[in-house]
């Protein structure tokens, strides 16, 4: 088996997303967003790793058929995600009513690249030994939202990483948002709390903020990103997830971090404008960067 530059490694979801507007049903999940937008840079080797039901096989099928090399551990069931978003499309509320199967390193053996990024939904999907397995053979990128999730009774409760300061050591890309960086370290000043997420061994840390953009730190230099404004704002469900596809897709490229980021912000820029995942192209994200008439920079 070749080495990837990237591997994402994640539970494609069912969710029902519920806004003002509508309700859709729809694949979702970090390896669907992640891989939906990656397929549009056809200059990448990626390779997807992801668990679902019998039942969802004809998604990862469709992924298949679009170009997506995609291998698939089996799960007794996938996981349902319900999305409910009010008109600030910053915040939601989650509800899961099934739930998929763990990572396993015994599946992950033969798996072989520079960035894995594992997109954890649930508390409960990558073990601690996983991360230190893939962790000896390239880079590990983790969104911190799925260890900060726990499901009881379907209903989604904040919680603390418990095993973070074992962990965040092998973690060179670590993305949170303001509230989950807070959870984490206990700060809520941006600054102070990605200082204490790099002393605790992260080598990028990434704080997205919605609306208000995102900051980078490398443990030299804080890069400030404007969030740019989007033409309509219809769906904010893997935003997160398009802004770690560009991020990562660029760093793997070669770009420096702020390249990266502002790459990153205007991809979820353009995911934000539609239902569904980022289908837009390298043109398109440049093109975003260049009309946007935001220049705000985020506070520290």
């Amino acid at each position: 088996m070749n080495r990837h530059e990237l591997c994402c490694i994640g539970h494609i979801t069912l969710d029902k997303v519920i806004t003002p507007q509508k309700a859709v049903d729809m694949p979702g999940g970090t390896a669907f967003y992640f891989s939906q937008a990656i397929k549009k840079f056809d200059d990448v080797d990626y390779a997807l790793v992801t668990a679902v039901g019998e039942a969802e096989m004809h998604v990862v099928e469709q992924l298949r058929q679009e170009g997506i090399l995609t291998h698939v551990m089996p799960s007794r069931h996938s996981v349902c995600f319900q999305n409910i978003y009010k008109e600030n499309q910053d915040n939601r509320t989650q509800r899961v009513t099934a739930k998929a199967d763990p990572f396993t390193v015994g599946y992950l053996q033969e798996m072989d690249a520079e960035i894995y990024h594992l997109g954890s939904l649930l508390a409960d999907d990558f073990p601690a030994e996983v991360v230190k397995f893939l962790a000896g053979k390239g880079k590990i990128s983790i969104d911190s939202q799925g260890y900060l999730r726990e499901v009881r009774d379907t209903q989604v409760f904040a919680v603390d990483w418990p095993d973070k300061k074992e962990l965040l050591p092998y973690i060179h890309f670590l993305k949170a948002n303001e509230h989950e960086m807070e959870v984490l370290t206990g700060y809520n000043r941006i600054a102070d709390a990605a200082k204490q997420l790099y002393d605790w061994g992260v080598n990028e840390v990434l704080i997205t903020l919605g609306s208000l953009g995102s900051v980078v730190y490398d443990g030299h230099a804080f890069a400030r990103i404007p969030a740019y404004t989007p033409r309509e704002v219809v769906d904010a469900t893997g935003c997160g997830d398009t802004y770690m596809t560009g991020y990562l897709y660029k760093r793997a490229k070669g770009a420096d971090i702020e390249e990266a980021a502002c790459f990153a912000a205007a991809m979820s820029t353009l995911k934000i404008e539609k239902h569904g995942a980022f289908q837009g192209t390298v043109a398109d994200v440049i093109a975003c960067k260049a009309h946007s008439t935001s220049c705000q920079l985020p506070h520290l």
